[in-house]
């Protein structure tokens, strides 16, 4: 009687350690793949990452989620940070106006424990940036939304600005309400949306559970998340993570392998491309996804960051939104930041869909923000400022606009065991956290398929138990 042959172990080398490729290598891991983690950096976390300025921690840019973000949270749980983030138990958003006469008006989004889409229904009776009229039309254009199939094609040839205004909404609805959360959540004004990537996003945020729009932010810097206990929890699952280390070329000929930089070859049976759209193009053999070249047509959005520390405190708000102003979303940082200086506060301008303003000097943003927050905020025209900076986020997301659907890839390419993962894949959701991690496990699910061991689909992006 012949003895059983041992099944040889299988390998996966995951390139990219932004939250895409954490997700895929912790995956694959746990379902006993022997995987390396390959990244470019000095460390983890992708665009959501910090760094050190003097004293200060700072995240690149302002990060949330929702609590619709199933897998983002399923992430964080894995990685046990759960007591190193903050979710509301409602939803509630100050929006904040000034009039050119000095008036301040103060309205607010947020829900009642009562069903969809009644959640709504009182905040938008009394919501003081619009008139009773168009209260009643925003009512109207969000009915009209929960009737939207998402799985429609033709939704992503149309731009939510056109949908928009076919519903009967004005231009105070859109920039006090559709625009408020879409530019946040999307990177682009609905003008420039695809009204699929839209739908979904206001149709699962706001109009499919009373709870979905609650909005969770980490209560430390995000490096301490995205890298410390990524690292740590990958290293304890049996990935070897590797940092500052470039690839150079994918090799897909007879086994899959990756060139570094420097020369070193790693094969393996499953080979994960998690960074950027423009880097996964150019890892890419020729026929591994349908027009390739075509993924240059997603185009990539900026996101910028004003930083500003004052000497006093001006907000207690955790975050405000701002109307008929360039400043969009203001972030007190101060505590996530570890600011020192008694009394002084730390606030983060948070600005999506700036093509215009994401190469201005730091002087001329200076120029521009500081009055407008003084305008804004009464307390800081006392107030000196201790610290001014900017941080950049050139490509932080692909571009959402009509047609994009047909030009973001799923995980799998036609060169067996070279999958894609990255919040520019096709997931169906805008380029968030959320999305990122999405890819991850839709990747991590076609490597194992391919192994014979997909595991049980939960259908909402969860770790699976």
């Amino acid at each position: 009687m012949s003895t059983p042959t041992a099944q040889r172990e299988r390998t996966a080398v995951v390139v990219g350690g932004g939250l895409a490729g954490i997700t895929a290598a912790l995956r694959l891991a746990d379902a006993g793949v022997r995987t390396t983690l390959l990244e470019a950096r000095p460390r983890l976390g992708g665009l959501a990452f910090s760094f050190k300025r003097g004293e200060l921690t700072v995240d690149n840019g302002q990060h949330v989620y929702l609590r619709c973000c199933t897998a983002y949270r399923g992430l964080v749980d894995r990685l046990g940070a759960n007591g190193l983030v903050d979710l509301q138990p409602r939803l509630d958003v100050p929006v904040l106006s000034v009039a050119p006469d000095g008036t301040r008006t103060l309205g607010r989004l947020r829900r009642a424990e009562l069903p969809v889409p009644l959640h709504l229904a009182g905040s938008l009776a009394t919501y003081r940036h619009l008139s009773p009229a168009d209260r009643l039309r925003v009512v109207r254009g969000a009915l009209a939304l929960q009737k939207l199939d998402l799985a429609d094609p033709a939704l992503d040839d149309l731009s939510f600005g056109d949908w928009l205004r076919r519903h009967g909404q004005t231009p105070a609805t859109v920039a006090a309400v559709w625009d408020l959360v879409g530019v946040a959540t999307l990177n682009a004004t609905a003008d420039r949306t695809s009204m699929a990537l839209a739908a979904m996003v206001f149709k699962t945020g706001l109009l499919s559970e009373p709870g979905a729009a609650d909005i969770g932010a980490a209560n430390v810097p995000l490096g301490e998340i995205h890298h410390d206990r990524a690292v740590a929890e990958l290293e304890r699952a049996g990935v070897r993570v590797r940092l500052r280390s470039r690839v150079a070329e994918l090799k897909a000929a007879e086994q899959n392998a990756v060139r570094l930089e420097g020369g070193e070859l790693l094969t393996a049976d499953t080979v994960v491309l998690a960074g950027a759209q423009d880097a996964a193009a150019a890892l890419l053999p020729d026929g591994a996804i349908p027009a390739r070249y075509r993924l240059a047509e997603l185009g990539t959005a900026p996101i910028l960051n004003v930083h500003a520390v004052y000497d006093r405190r001006l907000v207690r708000r955790p975050f405000f939104a701002a109307l008929g102003s360039p400043v969009q979303f203001v972030f007190d940082r101060t505590r996530h930041s570890g600011l020192a200086v008694p009394g002084a506060q730390y606030l983060a301008v948070s600005q999506s869909a700036v093509e215009d303003e994401i190469d201005l000097p730091v002087a001329e943003l200076r120029a521009r923000y500081l009055p407008e927050l003084e305008r804004l905020l009464p307390a800081a025209r006392g107030a000196r400022v201790l610290d001014f900076f900017v941080t950049r986020e050139r490509t932080a997301t692909f571009d959402p606009a009509p047609g994009t659907a047909a030009l973001r890839p799923g995980a799998r390419t036609a060169v067996p065991g070279v999958l894609l993962a990255g919040s520019w894949t096709a997931t169906g959701w805008p380029a968030t956290m959320e999305g990122a991690v999405r890819s991850g496990h839709a990747a991590a699910d076609a490597a194992l398929a391919g192994h014979g061991r997909l595991p049980v689909d939960r259908g909402d992006g969860r770790w699976p138990r």
